[in-house]
């Protein structure tokens, strides 16, 4: 039963057969990643006082990932029997099917992504008779980690989901330790898995006592309630906890339950289009309008101030210019119309913004525009803004403090994504929102946010944490404040060239740089130099090394250009920076930008090769960037 059959077509389906009763403790069923490295094995088990209770586990090699752990939905209180699938069951069929594929995205950090599978389905029934329908799980094995999922098929006879709890468990090797945050705008702690105050947000990246690490993610969270981490009353043992209740109608699937496993936490972060893969592909047939770039904020909500900005981004190679908060009133009181320009006077007391005007004059300099629009005049006007604003010449919406985490809120802002794609809006979700791969389905997603990024001023240390966990859920709109010290002395806490370094490390098609500020208040264009065009998406990239909260190196590749980013924690280091991601007997110039200890940035050109060893001295928060061409 364990041989698994090479498919390449993603439909093709081998059926095993129909189990009549599988015994609860005599037989486990297991599926293997196409390398042969990762395994995960189901069994029923009888525990306490509940019989045929569903428990898997996941190994690596040899070594375990998860040991056994529990799986399953609980009903509501109220709800009715037949949708409490935690114990009870008995397995009644099974199937098998592999896949081998690749793919090209719209946008990405690679060209080309693998999806390779080994899936494993297998469908459960109550072990009492009278109770109708069938739960399903749905297994894939990746090279890259494991997913499975909870599905429900169509059922006249139970249609009714009610589920008020999943009692998804993940049991970690002892010492187990936690890059643990308990809000998706947080700092990160390093903790063991016992005794948490509050629950962990997804992904949970976990250094394992045996040498491995792994990232608990979701994937395809569109129609189903946020789920986040908690403890359990035994130590590393976590299990998931659902924002709120669920009742849909079959067929229904939950979102994907996601372990990622590596020998180092760079291949994490390499391997992160799994989550990608886990989500259908593009439902955009005509993307041609679905423009990544660079973005600057127009912060002084005048006419005057946005054709100066306009020209600043012409000169710069910037894409978009933004136009945040307080263009349309106090956007938080639900008086507010989204649909007129009138200026918040604690923004601008002038109010002296023509829009209209800002728009044409920005689109007679191939500047496109996005608008900030908060959540209040979202949820009561999206139909009516949509179509306007096309009929505006704007390019792009920012959706801000959108709700998250409830079943219903969830499922309207995906199909607000949806609708925004009818009008050819790219967006930018900030606030909470955390991706787990719809801008894969729904290409016009570019960026959120959901990390405490450069507006919060975070330190070093946190930056360092930020790739190997945040990053690993999708592209996140870190925000910016290069040169922030011109405007409000003493609130950095890195230096210019960590700063510089960070666009190439943090993966993001829109990339919005100098959040804080005018043009005037970056009369140095040399020290920006390394911006000025630079990609947001991507044909390659490589994690060079790197270790959460200590220095990360990351290098991407587009066309024939190299762009690499290094930085470190609060501490001072020397980062030695090879270039095997270079082509084999070729020299290139390396373009280095790095601190000059005087708080400026220093320029200097080298040669290298694919065997050069380059000794970086990174001051305390500090970091470089090179342009490798």
């Amino acid at each position: 039963m364990n041989t698994i059959l090479k498919i390449t077509s993603l439909f093709s389906l081998l059926i095993w057969g129909t189990l009549s009763s599988l015994r609860a403790q005599s037989d486990s069923l297991k599926v293997i990643s196409p390398n042969g490295q990762l395994t995960f094995t189901l069994t029923l088990k009888d525990i306490e006082a509940e019989k045929s209770v569903p428990f898997y586990e996941i190994m690596y090699q040899a070594r375990p990932a998860i040991a056994s752990s529990r799986l399953g939905l609980k009903t509501l209180p109220t709800g009715f029997g037949y949708s409490d699938w935690s114990k009870e069951l008995r397995i009644t069929g099974t199937a098998k099917r592999s896949q081998t594929a690749k793919w090209q995205p719209v946008y990405g950090e690679q060209s080309q992504y693998n999806d390779n599978f080994n899936e494993l389905t297998l469908t459960f029934q109550h072990t009492d008779l009278k109770r109708k329908g069938s739960m399903q799980l749905i297994i894939r094995a990746y090279d890259e980690g494991i997913a499975f999922k909870y599905h429900f098929p169509e059922e006249l006879s139970t249609q009714i989901l009610e589920f008020g709890d999943e009692l998804t468990h993940f049991t970690l090797p002892p010492d187990t330790q936690a890059w643990h945050t308990p809000a998706a705008q947080a700092e990160y702690e390093k903790k063991p898995l016992k005794d948490w105050k509050k629950s962990a947000e997804l992904p949970l990246t976990l250094e394992l006592s045996n040498g491995l690490y792994a990232s608990i993610a979701q994937a395809e969270q569109v129609n189903y309630p946020r789920v986040r981490l908690i403890t359990t009353e035994k130590e590393n043992v976590l299990r998931t906890q659902l924002f709120g209740e669920v009742v849909e109608t079959s067929p229904f699937s939950t979102s994907w339950r996601v372990v990622m496993v590596a020998e180092t936490p760079s291949r994490l972060l390499e391997n992160n289009y799994l989550i990608l893969n886990l989500n259908p592909p593009s439902e955009i047939q005509n993307t041609a309008w679905i423009k990544p770039g660079l973005v600057m904020r127009e912060v002084t909500l005048s006419t005057d101030g946005a054709k100066k900005l306009v020209d600043f981004a012409v000169d710069q190679l910037i894409d978009y210019i933004h136009f945040d908060a307080g263009w349309y009133g106090y956007e938080y009181e639900v008086k507010e119309d989204a649909t007129t320009v009138t200026v918040d006077p604690r923004r601008n007391p002038k109010g002296d913004l023509d829009l209209q005007e800002a728009i044409r004059y920005a689109a007679s300099k191939g500047i496109k525009v996005i608008l900030y629009v908060n959540h209040r005049a979202l949820e009561r006007q999206l139909d009516t803004l949509l179509p306007l604003y096309k009929r505006w010449g704007v390019a792009g919406i920012k959706y801000g403090f959108v709700h998250t985490g409830s079943h219903r809120w969830t499922a309207w802002l995906h199909e607000a994504v949806k609708k925004a794609a009818k009008y050819e809006m790219v967006l930018d979700i900030h606030d909470e929102y955390r991706p787990s791969g719809f801008s894969r389905t729904y290409p016009n997603l570019l960026t959120q946010e959901g990390v405490l990024g450069n507006e919060g001023f975070p330190d070093a240390t946190h930056n360092t944490v930020l790739p190997f966990t945040r990053y690993i859920a999708g592209a996140a709109d870190y925000t910016y404040c290069f040169n922030v010290e011109t405007i409000r002395p003493g609130i950095s806490k890195t230096t210019k060239a960590h700063q510089l370094a960070l666009p190439v490390i943090y993966y993001s098609p829109l990339q919005y740089v100098f959040w804080y500020g005018k043009p005037e208040h970056y009369p140095n264009k040399d020290e920006i130099e390394f911006w000025k065009g630079i990609p947001t998406v991507w044909d390659e990239t490589k994690v060079v090394n790197g270790r959460p909260g200590e220095s990360v190196t990351v290098a991407r590749r587009k066309g024939s250009v190299w762009y690499a980013g290094i930085i470190t924690n609060n501490q001072a280091r020397t980062v030695d920076l090879t270039f095997s991601f270079l082509q084999p007997d070729k020299t290139y110039t390396a373009t280095l930008y790095e601190d000059d200890g005087t708080g400026k940035i220093k320029r200097t050109d080298k040669r290298v090769t694919s065997t050069s060893v380059l000794p970086l001295v990174l001051a305390p928060a500090g970091g470089a960037c090179l342009k490798i061409r």
